[in-house]
């Protein structure tokens, strides 16, 4: 089976197994898990800010970044088809009591310093303010979009003029620091706060990041706690995720196997693949896309709906090219087959 669902579904390789059986550990509550501190200092200086914080997964840090960022009632500006405001159970709601007020991105998910402007309510007698803007880069929904630097500089501008802070979701940073050409630290320099996961293109078993400045993780702390994420001998999970941050450069390889899969996909009558920036394909299907994937599994292969009549796959760690020739034969014949049944 060729399992092209996420970049989640990553094995951890024998030298993360050993990593984890291996690695000094305490009690990260108290600060004591040396493990867990060096991962910690080691992604701040990646990203070029004063510290940050190892949670459980993105969407726990995404939503420790907003609580911490903002009050209850306040809004928070977001891309209506973001992952924090999307995919996340309306943790925005749930967890921070904050209102969401979307922005539509266009086809690029690309939010606008006009519209930032725009979307933004003063705080008054009557309305409760805006506390928050989300960027999102790589943009999920959008087929992994690679937002330039540039595009995020102006946009947190925008919101800084209104002295209201920024938070990437970077779930795929490193993903967009290879398209882009540029380290990722660019992409951090002009925002408040970003979150970036350590478990899908680079392949560690579990782990996101929350970085910042130094008084705002010491926040993000005690927001993590509250969420549940208080975690003691971290430092097995710490530790394949400090071996999974050699595999940066390495993304170029499933750029390029998203590139060659979008290419045999698009030949296939019935299906219409988008030309990949990053590791996500998104093809549009003739047929409905749970149809066309049920096929697909039958032939042995695994992708995701993202609606009706599109569908997501994305090239990871553990495919190869001779996986991709597989894949796309197995799509032809799942396409063939239901349509040699409806002739």
């Amino acid at each position: 089976m060729i399992d092209l669902r996420s970049d989640t579904v990553t094995r951890p390789d024998e030298q993360m197994r050993e990593a984890a059986r291996d690695a000094p550990v305490g009690d990260d509550v108290y600060h004591e898990d040396p493990t867990v501190n060096e991962l910690q200092n080691r992604v701040a200086e990646l990203l070029g800010t004063e510290a940050a914080l190892l949670v459980p997964t993105g969407t726990m840090g995404n939503q420790v970044a907003v609580r911490t960022h903002t009050e209850r009632g306040q809004e928070v500006l977001c891309e209506r088809e973001s992952h924090v405001y999307r995919w996340e159970l309306a943790g925005l709601v749930q967890h921070s009591e904050v209102q969401p007020r979307t922005l539509d991105g266009g086809a690029r998910g690309v939010i606008t310093p006009e519209q930032v402007h725009e979307g933004h309510v003063e705080r008054s007698g009557h309305r409760p303010g805006t506390g928050l803007l989300t960027l999102e880069n790589t943009h999920n929904a959008r087929g992994g979009v690679a937002m330039s630097v540039d595009t995020i500089a102006a946009a947190a501008a925008a919101a800084h003029e209104h002295d209201v802070p920024v938070h990437l979701d970077g779930a795929r940073l490193f993903n967009a620091a290879v398209a882009r050409d540029r380290d990722a630290a660019a992409f951090v320099e002009h925002v408040d706060s970003v979150m970036c996961c350590l478990s899908k293109g680079l392949g560690a078993p579990v782990g996101s990041m929350v970085a910042g400045s130094a008084a705002y993780i010491e926040r993000a702390r005690r927001t993590r706690k509250l969420m549940g994420g208080g975690m003691r001998q971290a430092g097995i999970l710490a530790a394949p995720a400090l071996e999974a941050l050699s595999n940066r450069d390495r993304l170029a390889e499933d750029h390029r196997r998203a590139e060659r899969l979008a290419t045999g996909l698009d030949r296939i009558p019935g299906l219409d693949a988008h030309d990949p920036e990053t590791n996500l394909v998104l093809v549009e299907t003739d047929r409905p896309a749970e149809a066309v994937l049920e096929d697909c599994e039958a032939e042995g292969l695994l992708a995701v709906p993202f609606d009706d009549h599109l569908v997501r796959l994305c090239t990871h760690l553990d495919v190869t090219d001779d996986d991709i020739d597989e894949a796309i034969t197995a799509a032809e014949r799942a396409v063939g087959t239901a349509a040699g049944r409806h002739r």
